[in-house]
């Protein structure tokens, strides 16, 4: 028989507890049989150590258990690591001036605090290995702290993994990375031995081969993650150790940066200036700014009212969740795997990562660049696979606790589904997104038609907040087309490794097909079509940046989300904003919106019509103060008018319905900044402080 208990709720410190113990100990006798039951039930006990009686300190989850006096035994032990072992019996003969005995417990042998300080420095000094004061308690005896030493010193000097090379030479170097699955710290193929090609999008030509990953494997993956969460060095570790491992993970991504740009490059048709500044340089301030907030989760102190007020207190514990599952897609490969693990691991997770199956050879570059970090096994790992297939299982998987899923609108909505009815996970979904960019006639044209650019071909197209839908002024309309023509005709197509490239392929054939058909669906129906459209005669996934123009609102570019190099643009009256505002929320997507003006009455103001809602907080007010959408704006400005602009903007974003509102400025986000939409564009929030709402428990 077993039973599923949660002792982890709430704790309510109560004053009167010591005294009543001591005048019923009765209750104590209590207690204690019903702590006897839950452990008979086999009910998880969710504390990080349990101190015993004889000062030895074990794993919670092992309290109570026939594991607890299991002793974790090292095979192969070296001759140079027998000598680590008479150094350290010196050091303990030393600090307790006594003969040492392999089953010789440190603290019955008299030591005190201030001895475990001085046992970790002098080991660090005599054999390099950094341990924590955590890691004596829990390995009390003489022959448990060797073994720990020897663990710790494997982990950081035989970081270099057995695995298949494959090398490579471009881009001026010898290119050598992985194409395994990384499963438990080992590179390792499926259990089918089945492998798919990974295309390069510049060539057509197959890079390598990388397993296709079954249902068996997932399952591989997922158990070697739950181990390591509850009973690896993972659990151990204090958050501040964390975060240093976080740290060399992030100098060394920056020691390889070169080669992660050029691995983006090749696999994902990344221009390779892009690849270098923001698929791998915002990878890197993801890691070290999550790095920094390992130690910073905190819970509250919260005096609370019932029948005696305020003789009770309640403190809350934020903890990690468990095993995280990652599901990340082709257009940022490493950097949509940072934005999601970083913080996973910074609270305490482990995870299970699936990169897209058209992009996943920079997350096993990763995976290696992990094991050097000192990672340990178990805490990150990465399968490979169809998306559908693979994407599926993870969601179902019963010792999954969290989904984190980045793509289109459709899967998102499965994913969601399939996280409910497995065991009701918690899901954060970045989703699709049409985003709207208004442009008002007082606007510096030159500047603004680079920024719309920008805005859209960014990146081939392939950027989720990308400008879908452009609404010029009626008054700068044909002007602002004519612009940006000859802006667009300026962008350079070829090789995305040659510097000079602007404007590289697209990320896999069967996205340059519905690319072609967007444009052809879109002319169709009645759009123009004054630039581009049509695919670059040369070898590679190569597509035109393209203008359409005279968008109606019911045509299929003025709804649909082209992922593309594709610009979409109407025109609008500048003297009738509630018709515009309509516009650009008549859509299912929220992710992103922008404004651009010059005029402080109508860029900030956007403009005196938006100053009817000042009476937000009345109580006739349109909008109801529960239903907080979490804002954040941009603002890109020359005028010294931070805190009016600033208060102003923040009401008038609000009719605009999308998680970013970007003013006189686009495509600038930040790893402290929260990322997210609303509506069909999902929920849940990347980066920032609030990514940790999803990525622990609150006790």
């Amino acid at each position: 028989m077993e039973a599923s208990c949660d002792l982890r709720s709430s704790i309510v410190l109560f004053k009167q507890l010591t005294s009543l113990l001591e005048t019923a100990p009765f209750v104590v006798t209590f207690l204690g049989a019903i702590w006897n039951i839950l452990l008979s039930y086999k009910c998880p006990v969710n504390v990080a150590n349990v101190k015993l009686g004889n000062g030895k300190t074990i794993l919670g989850s092992k309290f109570g258990s026939n594991e607890e006096e299991t002793l974790d035994k090292l095979d192969n032990i070296t001759e140079d690591e027998r000598k680590i072992e008479d150094e350290l019996r010196e050091i303990w003969k030393e600090i307790l001036r006594i003969d040492i005995e392999d089953n010789m417990d440190f603290f019955d042998s008299g030591a005190t605090s201030q001895d475990v300080t001085r046992l970790i420095e002098e080991t660090r000094f005599k054999t390099g290995a950094e341990l924590e004061n955590i890691q004596v308690y829990t390995s009390p005896t003489f022959i448990q702290y060797f073994y720990a030493v020897i663990k710790k010193l494997r982990g950081i000097d035989n970081f270099q993994l057995n695995y298949d090379k494959i090398e490579i030479s471009v881009n001026g170097m010898n290119l050598v990375f992985p194409h395994q699955m990384f499963i438990d710290g080992q590179f390792v193929d499926s259990d089918s031995g089945r492998t798919y090609e990974t295309i390069d999008p510049t060539t057509e030509k197959p890079i390598c081969s990388v397993p296709k990953a079954t249902s068996n494997d997932v399952d591989r993956a997922v158990k070697a993650a739950k181990k390591a969460f509850e009973d690896g060095e993972w659990s151990r570790i204090s958050a501040r150790e964390r975060g240093l491992l976080m740290f060399k993970l992030a100098d060394l991504m920056e020691e390889h940066r070169e080669e992660l740009a050029t691995m983006e490059v090749i696999d994902s048709g990344a221009v390779y200036t892009l690849a270098l500044k923001t698929h791998v340089g915002m990878s890197i301030d993801v890691w070290r700014y999550f790095a920094g907030w390992a130690d910073k989760i905190q819970g509250s102190t919260i005096p609370i009212s019932n029948a005696r007020p305020n003789q009770n207190l309640c403190i809350t514990i934020r903890e990690p969740i468990g095993v995280c599952g990652l599901i990340t897609p082709w257009n940022y490969p490493l950097m949509m795997l940072s934005w999601k693990m970083a913080a996973c691991l910074a609270a305490g997770n482990t995870v299970v990562h699936k990169p897209a199956e058209m992009t996943p050879l920079t997350a096993l570059k990763f995976a290696e660049l992990s094991v050097k970090a000192g990672i340990p096994a178990g805490v990150i790992n990465i399968i490979t696979g169809n998306g559908p297939e693979i994407g599926e299982v993870l969601c179902n998987h019963p010792l999954i606790r969290k989904i984190g899923f980045t793509g289109s609108t459709r899967v998102g909505a499965q994913v969601m589904k399939s996280c409910g009815l497995s065991n009701i996970k918690k899901v954060s979904l970045e989703l699709g997104g049409k985003s709207p960019l208004i442009i008002f006639p007082d606007t510096n044209m030159d500047r603004v038609v680079k920024q719309a650019c920008n805005a859209v071909f960014f990146n081939k197209g392939e950027n989720c907040i990308s400008a879908g839908r452009i609404f010029v002024a009626s008054s700068i309309y044909e002007e602002f087309i004519e612009k940006t023509i000859r802006e667009t005709q300026k962008l350079i197509i070829g090789h995305p490794l040659d510097r000079a490239t602007s404007h590289g392929p697209q990320n896999h054939r069967a996205h340059l097909m519905k690319l072609q058909n967007y444009v052809k669906q879109s002319v169709n129906e009645g759009a123009r079509l004054v630039c581009g459209g049509h695919r670059v005669n040369r070898e590679g996934f190569f597509f035109e940046p393209t203008i359409l123009v005279d968008i109606d609102d019911d045509n299929f570019a003025a709804k649909e989300e082209s992922f593309g190099p594709i610009m979409a643009v109407s025109k609008f009256d500048e003297n009738d904003i509630d018709n515009l505002i309509k516009r650009c929320n008549a859509t299912e997507y929220g992710l992103a919106a922008g404004i651009f003006s010059n005029n402080i009455s109508k860029a900030y103001i956007f403009p005196f019509f938006f100053l009817r809602i000042y009476d937000f907080y009345s109580e006739n007010a349109k909008y109801n103060k529960k239903n907080f959408r979490l804002l954040k704006i941009f603002i890109q400005f020359k005028f010294p008018f931070n805190q009016l602009i600033d208060l102003l903007v923040l009401h008038i974003t609000r009719e605009l319905k999308a998680g970013t509102v970007f003013v006189n400025t686009y495509q600038k986000t930040d790893v402290a900044a929260p990322f997210g939409g609303f509506k069909q564009s999902g929920f849940g929030k990347d980066l920032g402080k609030i990514f940790f709402e999803i990525s622990v428990d609150t006790l």
